[in-house]
């Protein structure tokens, strides 16, 4: 079966003389980096169709290349997560939005159904996660339970302002959070340890907020709650560990929320359960919890804090796509 060579340069060759809407999501997909070989079967190459179910034979074509690009997202996430101690949502996000806009899904749709799904995969790779912290016994669980309501209630509340916000406010918001994660890996800026343990009341209204911020941007909060579990003297190995287990709650409550909100949105498209879009959230989950333990494994091997620098690079890239998609 022939395959078509797909890599990062500012040209490429497809089958096709008129491109299809499959195509321009395979363009559009492959700017950020990737490169995989897809059968042009798949692309359905003739560029006209002369089938009578000729919509719907678009329609599962179309399902079947974002799962396949899902896919291929998830084992890239995964591993840049592992790799660098990122959530994976940093990078899943701005990717499912180029990918959904150029599949012609509605424009005020792109933005939340990216991060309704990205957050939904973070409900697994959480999981895993808190386990394998437990194991180490760095989560300190009483930590977890003070902390753990307020999440939950800013993840609900998060959800429900993202579905009365327009597309273009939660697109300017992630582009905000792509550029200061962007800086703060250039400059491997890192928190420091400052002041004696907050109150009570402070650890619920900062875990609200960051339940809110999480909830909104689609991922588990882990580059807001560190931050602030080391500026207030938890060691980074116990900050963490807390931060996995308070994402996993973030993630549950949150994705209940964007499905339960997107139930009656006007012009969903096929296999959406609410704003979460199944084939991407079952492609990226099929190999991000698989490729984390990967990059885990290879942060102790490569130069891991002087690769950040390059991949802050990417994040800058992302947020300049998202301005201009």
């Amino acid at each position: 079966m022939r395959g078509i060579q797909i890599s990062f340069f500012p040209y490429f060759r497809f089958p096709s003389p008129n491109p299809l809407p499959l195509e321009r999501a395979l363009r559009r997909f492959i700017n950020f980096g990737f490169y995989s070989t897809i059968s042009p079967a798949l692309l359905h190459n003739a560029g006209t169709c002369n089938r009578r179910d000729c919509s719907t034979h678009h329609k599962g074509n179309k399902v079947i290349v974002i799962f396949l690009a899902s896919i291929l997202l998830g084992a890239v996430s995964g591993l840049m997560a592992g790799l660098f101690g990122i959530g994976g949502g940093l990078v899943i996000v701005p990717i499912l939005a180029v990918l959904f806009a150029a599949e012609g899904f509605p424009s005020e749709l792109v933005m939340i159904m990216s991060v309704a799904t990205s957050l939904a995969t973070i409900v697994f790779t959480s999981v895993a996660s808190v386990l394998a912290h437990h194991r180490l016994n760095s989560v300190l669980w009483d930590k977890v339970l003070a902390m753990g309501p307020g999440t939950m209630v800013g993840a609900a509340v998060g959800a429900v302002v993202a579905d009365h916000v327009s597309g273009g406010v939660l697109r300017f918001i992630f582009i905000i959070y792509l550029l200061c994660m962007g800086v703060q890996m250039a400059l491997q800026l890192k928190p420091q340890p400052g002041r004696k343990p907050p109150s009570k009341n402070l650890d619920l209204g900062v875990a609200s907020l960051i339940g809110l911020f999480s909830s909104l941007l689609g991922i588990g909060g882990g580059t807001l709650m560190v931050p602030f579990l080391v500026h207030f003297q938890t060691p980074m190995r116990n900050a963490v560990a807390i931060a996995s287990a308070c994402g996993l709650p973030i993630a549950v409550v949150g994705s209940i929320g964007y499905a339960l909100l997107g139930r009656d949105a006007l012009q969903l498209p096929e296999w959406s359960l609410g704003y979460i879009y199944a084939p991407s959230f079952l492609g990226i989950v099929l190999t991000s919890m698989y490729t984390a333990s990967i990059g885990a494994g290879l942060a102790h091997k490569l130069p891991a804090e002087k690769l950040k620098r390059y991949f802050s690079l990417l994040l800058f890239v992302m947020a300049a796509k998202l301005i201009w998609f």
